[in-house]
């Protein structure tokens, strides 16, 4: 086991450009129950400080590692169990490093279903085959007599000259498709020239019409972007394509001959055809099919990375922080749904306006809640009637900020299981509006309720890997969740539950807890939380602020392991911990190095210091206030050249989706982003950014908006 680590140290090192060290200090971490947020964040010193990216990427490749080692295992067991294990080979599957090579060496020895092969083995034509394929100048016909029987038994008859040769191909195609030259020469040939390929059946042509850019397709499967090879998975999977994949023939055909022919005569002609029918039947499917779950492999990968980087930038969108809201749920015929929040985001009162029918009453009660409550701001769900309430509330002159905020997955939460248990009495829309309030006054502690599948910022998230979405999505809550900390008293306890070291019921043990005993008043008392232990501690105390706590460290990201150093710098300097927090003359002013031990380094010290100059500092920012152009309502009010204000969406590998405060997004392609070239949207753009479009393309017939962002 201890060569084993060795050689996942050594490779892991090697494939992501890092020192075996910071691999290997990163592997035990991992392995002693270290979080990837903590390890990040507090042991910089051991992994020579490496980022989330990073470390998940050690702990992805060992995962990988770990899953090759044990079907490396199995494979060498069930070959010793058929007493054909020999040196050599146990060598080569040893020396494999990766799936595809093991599975290669193991198809000769893998239990198989009664092939063509196999009956023909079963008729005893296989030194017959043996003879052939050494493709020596014989009499075929007189050879193959002497494999002739008339046995009563259909399973090992040979009646006949053709039979013979017939069965002896067999055998030679399954010795081809084994071949492992054979099968890494053509994977080779697949990987640098084959194409995707798609038709649509002349049946679907009307049904599959929002897929006509795929109805006759082809692109190089090496450069396919992501999301055409997922539009055409999917229109496959709908039923309304035919899909292939090929390689360039001609290089197959000679890689082949080049391998098996080796003379010119009736035995050659016989492998020949024996050769043609192990690609066409055999390897071609096999590799094909390798090709197709390592594209869409790669294909999900890409999509997923996509939407973990439109979800983190949703997620650390600014907060508006804690001020009086009233919020409201837009609706037409249902009216306009309103809920009262207090500044702490807790639900005081709601009800429902008619803008439209009752427009004097609609202003009256608007009025009275914003005078009894003291209402700081408005929050406007931009579903449908969006615009329409915003200009209601703008009437009434009341001189507040009015926030537009996006609603994706709102209706999601509010028929949610955490939804019923935060308010049970509360019809669903008015959890709803409740939700949208809550989201303009803290984004990421209201977005963790809700499945981020069902936020809409995805590309083909349905088609892609479950799971590995999944693991993705998740982990990049947890990194948003850990980056800002939360409140230790105020936390919910889903939010809770994606702190460094928590699960759902260390979250609910930490509630309970402040039912029973109050709120916390210093992080040591996290230790008296029923099942929370010093390792769990360890991991999530940095994470968790006490606002008001009588040691200024504990509402800070400074570990605890850490508040010694601080005392004693503070003692140094003959000043209070207090007076150190926010003096950056004074901080700047501190040898550091005098304060380095065995466990804390440079690194640390210099996050401490950072932390001390702005404490529980928050990096998302400041939120802004929004306006759509009040003259365009519908598409047909759009023109050509005309230029808007518009909200990012959605960003995607090809472009970015922009509201424009109609029933239909824009889109900007990748192309119409910046006057240089750019590899993804990303690099210009952000979710949720207010931007400046040109509109260059209107299609009606579509609803399609092409735009152009303007600098």
């Amino acid at each position: 086991m201890k060569q084993q680590t060795k050689n996942f140290t050594t490779n892991i090192a090697s494939e992501l450009q890092l020192s075996e060290t910071q691999v290997q200090q990163t592997l035990t971490l991992l392995k002693d129950g270290g979080t990837i947020p903590f390890i990040a964040r507090y042991r910089k010193e051991m992994t020579g400080e490496l980022d989330e990216v990073q470390i998940a990427a050690i702990q992805k490749r060992a995962d990988e590692m770990i899953a090759l080692e044990e079907r490396r295992n199995n494979i060498l067991i069930s070959i010793e169990k058929q007493g054909k294990l020999t040196p050599e080979l146990k060598a080569d599957i040893n020396a494999a490093l990766t799936l595809a090579k093991l599975e290669d060496l193991y198809l000769p020895y893998k239990v198989k279903k009664l092939t063509r092969a196999t009956k023909a083995k079963n008729k005893g034509l296989e030194p017959f085959a043996k003879i052939i394929f050494t493709q020596t100048d014989i009499d075929l016909p007189a050879e193959a007599k002497k494999y002739l029987n008339k046995s009563t038994d259909k399973e090992k008859a040979v009646k006949t000259v053709a039979d013979a040769l017939q069965g002896a191909r067999d055998i030679i195609a399954e010795w081809i498709n084994e071949d492992q030259e054979a099968r890494s020469e053509i994977r080779e040939i697949f990987a640098n020239t084959a194409t995707i390929n798609s038709q649509v059946k002349k049946s679907k042509k009307t049904e599959a019409i929002k897929y006509q850019d795929y109805f006759d397709f082809s692109e190089e499967l090496n450069k396919i972007p992501s999301h055409r090879l997922l539009a055409v998975r999917r229109g496959e999977k709908e039923g309304f394509f035919n899909v292939n994949i090929l390689p360039d023939q001609a290089q197959i055909a000679k890689a082949l001959i080049k391998l098996f022919i080796k003379s010119s005569n009736e035995s050659s002609a016989q492998v020949e055809l024996a050769m043609a029918d192990a690609y066409d039947r055999l390897l071609s499917n096999s590799i094909e099919t390798e090709f197709a779950n390592l594209s869409k492999k790669q294909a999900d990968t890409d999509a997923i990375n996509v939407f973990a980087i439109n979800l983190k930038q949703l997620l650390l969108e600014a907060p508006l922080g804690q001020k009086s809201i009233i919020a409201l749920d837009p609706g037409f015929r249902t009216g306009c749904k309103i809920a009262v929040l207090d500044q702490q985001g807790n639900f005081i009162v709601n009800t429902v306006i008619h803008p439209e029918s009752s427009k004097a009453q609609a202003i009256l009660v608007i009025n009275k809640l914003a005078e009894k409550f003291k209402t700081e701001a408005f929050a406007i769900g931009d579903g449908t009637a969006s615009r329409e309430t915003e200009a209601f509330i703008k009437e009434l002159g009341l001189k507040l900020p009015i926030y537009m905020v996006n609603e994706d997955g709102a209706s999601v939460y509010s028929a949610s299981e955490n939804a019923r248990n935060e308010f049970p009495d509360l019809d669903i829309t008015v959890r709803g509006a409740i939700s949208i309030g809550r989201r303009l006054m803290d984004p990421l502690a209201e977005l963790v309720k809700i499945d981020p599948k069902a936020i809409g910022v995805g590309q083909y998230q349905h088609d892609v890997d479950q799971k590995l979405l999944k693991v993705e999505l998740d982990q990049t809550v947890i990194s948003c969740v850990n980056l800002i900390g939360v409140n230790l008293n105020t936390a919910s306890k889903h939010i809770l539950t994606y702190i460094s070291g928590l699960n759902s019921q260390l979250a609910q043990n930490i509630i309970d807890y402040r039912n029973e005993k109050g709120l916390f008043t210093k992080r040591q008392q996290l230790l008296k939380v029923k099942k929370l232990g010093k390792k769990t501690f360890e991991q999530c105390a940095g994470f968790l602020r006490i606002q008001g706590a009588k040691n200024p460290l504990d509402n800070s990201s400074v570990h605890p392991e850490s508040y010694q150093i601080v005392e004693q710098i503070a003692k140094d300097q003959q000043k209070t911990i207090k007076d150190l927090i926010g003096n950056e003359i004074l901080l700047k002013q501190i040898q550091l190095k005098k304060y380095i031990t065995e466990t804390i380094g440079l690194p640390t010290l210099e996050d401490i210091v950072t932390e001390l100059q702005k404490p529980a500092h928050d990096p998302r920012g400041v939120v802004a206030t929004f306006a759509f152009n009040s003259e365009i309502k519908e598409i047909t009010d759009l023109t050509v050249d005309m230029t808007l204000p518009g909200i990012v969406t959605n960003i995607t590998n090809f472009g970015a989706f922009v509201d424009l405060g109609l029933h239909t997004d824009g889109l900007i392609h990748i192309s119409n982003m910046a006057d240089h070239f750019i590899s993804h949207p990303s690099e210009v753009l952000v979710l949720h950014q207010k931007v400046e479009v040109k509109v260059l393309e209107i299609d009606l017939e579509r609803k399609r908006i092409g735009l152009k962002l303007m600098k």
